[in-house]
């Protein structure tokens, strides 16, 4: 069945999650307002008052170097870390007026810490997806089914379906992580360094599910992308973090600048603008004497 066909025979849209907006329940625009966001302990904030919108329907990439911040305000996105100020909305909906199905079936999170028994196969992960729309003594539907058929075709991981998650590799694994995410058929889909320690045959099949979601369905994705010319190439709109604050915003073009490389990334390099988005040759690392800061 064509993904854009699926998509229309979303499940069981919710009443709660149909009126959030006021305007359209599937409009999936994700607001972080004025984020401050620390872990236990930690003397600072890794994020600190700093403000994201996630327009409806496109793929927003969150990059900057290690320790930047960007999975951290993923997590904040997510509500997998509870902000000290701020709010999270999602079509104007603050994310601690959702009950947990309800945020189960208009958001999306493949984290970095996914885990499943070894046992399941990637069929049986998959329609773990489809909790969320079920209630607690409910079976499958036809509906479920088809849910999960489009999410294995969209992961392309069928040949993998009867294989146990124990004994697939950790690219296989991710897809079939993705598949089971997708199953939920969220408005929103949050995705935390999806490619890392992928080979490139498996980042390449990362990328292209999230270019067919982006041109054949509504959903709005956020990714965090540890490559920025990977994520150039895929992202409608960058976001770029240093030292847990956002340095810049805006399409790859805009975003994707030799000076942003220099001042955040700390590389000098050479940026050339292409059909397929920016293209970088790194030439040298700057250090701490050349920095204006």
């Amino acid at each position: 069945m064509p993904p854009r066909q699926q998509r229309t025979n979303r499940v069981e849209p919710t009443d709660a999650t149909a009126t959030a907006s006021g305007d359209s329940a599937t409009d999936g625009r994700v607001d972080g307002e004025e984020l401050v966001l620390s872990y236990p302990g930690s003397d600072s904030p890794v994020i600190d008052g700093e403000s994201v919108t996630a327009t409806p329907g496109a793929v927003t990439a969150l990059v900057g170097p290690n320790g930047s911040g960007k999975s951290t305000l993923l997590k904040g996105l997510a509500d997998q870390l509870s902000p000290d100020a701020g709010t999270v909305r999602i079509d104007g909906q603050a994310l601690q007026s959702f009950d947990k199905k309800e945020f189960a079936r208009t958001l999306g999170l493949l984290s970095q810490e996914s885990t499943s028994p070894d046992s399941i196969t990637v069929e049986e992960l998959v329609y773990h997806g489809r909790y969320p729309h079920r209630g607690f003594f409910e079976g499958t539907t036809e509906a479920d089914q088809r849910a999960v058929e489009r999410a294995i075709d969209l992961a392309g991981c069928g040949h993998l379906r009867d294989r146990e998650v124990g004994q697939l590799s950790g690219g296989q694994k991710q897809l079939a992580w993705i598949a089971m995410v997708l199953a939920q058929d969220t408005d929103v889909l949050l995705l935390d360094e999806p490619t890392t320690f992928l080979d490139l045959h498996h980042q390449l099949e990362v990328m292209e599910i999230i270019e067919t979601l982006r041109e054949e369905s509504e959903i709005t994705v956020v990714v965090v992308l540890h490559d920025i010319e990977q994520a150039a190439r895929l992202a409608d709109e960058m976001v770029a973090l240093g030292d847990g604050e956002i340095q810049a915003r805006g399409t790859p073009a805009e975003v994707v600048t030799e000076d942003l490389l220099a001042e955040v990334f700390e590389i000098e390099a050479e940026v050339e603008q292409t059909p397929r988005g920016p293209r970088i040759e790194p030439l040298r690392a700057r250090h701490d004497d050349e920095s204006d800061h």
